[in-house]
């Protein structure tokens, strides 16, 4: 397959036209001047990030594939750069590139995809200051069909960031796979955007008590941590995904869903203005147990990707 000029300004012409209409808001990733996930000037064309695939942690892989509405195992089979005059936004070192690939296989998503795809992509240059050479590459594509439409021969589609083209391997399509399975679950763990309210209780023993703190979610359905502690024991604590509070309720298991929902969402520390406690010895402790939830869950170590 070979795009024609026509094909190729077609998609960036249109690409244009929505950014125009859409204020940078919607229409801003990969495909357009701006990803969707933003760089940090310190890593944009850094070596560390020559192999994305590589650097790509657990967070990394689920935020990017919560954005998509597909992800596809694709042979690159020809490239174009595009001038530098239409590829607003590009970070210095990098090159945006139009892509025409071969479909290998759709590894997650609902839509059906023809033989060929077309994108954009930026790509960081070599270190002589080149631009890569990509054909017979085999990527894993991180996508949403594109706004534009397709071409006459092909399928385009959108890059839903910096980083939404991945070289493939066998080892990131197994470490993929895990998350797409929770990603299709039944009861995916909802995407945490706040904390609601916090109460922490004293028990009649010294050195007990128990913390409940409610979590704000983007579909509104309820989820809960409790903290609870005992005299002369560790303290315990877990997350209820529901209406039920369970006292028997366990943490997430590291890098599992849960635990990316919690540990890449929550603060850093608890709000002041969601400590419902009056008494300051209750407000300290509604404090310290949430402060305990976070050194339990870990960092949520991001490298090509951020939260928002």
């Amino acid at each position: 397959m070979k795009a024609s000029k026509m094909d190729i300004n077609a998609i960036l012409m249109n690409n244009f036209r929505a950014l125009a209409k859409t204020g940078l808001g919607v229409l801003a990733l990969a495909l357009l001047p701006q990803p969707a996930f933003a760089q940090s000037s310190q890593t944009a064309g850094s070596e560390n990030f020559r192999n994305p695939a590589e650097q790509a942690t657990y967070a990394d892989l689920a935020t990017l594939a919560e954005a998509s509405e597909m992800i596809v195992r694709a042979e690159i089979r020809r490239q174009t750069t595009v001038a530098p005059e239409r590829s607003p936004g590009l970070a210095p070192g990098f090159v945006r590139l139009y892509i025409e690939a071969r479909t290998q296989a759709l590894i997650a998503g609902q839509r059906a995809l023809g033989e060929s795809l077309v994108y954009l992509v930026d790509v960081p240059l070599t270190e002589k200051g080149k631009v890569p050479k990509l054909k017979k590459q085999v990527v894993i594509l991180f996508a949403r069909k594109s706004p534009s439409g397709s071409t006459r021969k092909a399928t385009a589609v959108q890059l839903v960031g910096q980083y939404g083209q991945l070289n493939y391997t066998p080892e990131l399509e197994a470490r993929l796979r895990p998350i797409l399975s929770d990603f299709a679950a039944r009861n995916v763990p909802p995407r945490i955007t706040g904390i609601s309210d916090a109460l922490a209780v004293p028990g009649n023993l010294t050195g007990e008590s128990e913390t409940q703190i409610f979590l704000a979610t983007a579909d509104g359905s309820p989820v809960s941590m409790s903290i609870l502690r005992r005299p002369g024991q560790q303290p315990a604590w877990g997350v209820s995904w529901g209406e039920i509070i369970d006292s028997s309720a366990r943490p997430p298991e590291p890098l599992s869903l849960g635990w990316y929902r919690l540990a890449c969402a929550l603060p850093s520390s608890l709000p002041s203005s969601a400590n419902l406690a009056r008494d300051a010895n209750a407000r300290r402790l509604a404090a310290s147990d949430y402060a305990f939830v976070m050194e339990q869950l870990g960092p949520c170590e991001r490298r090509i990707t951020d939260a928002t």
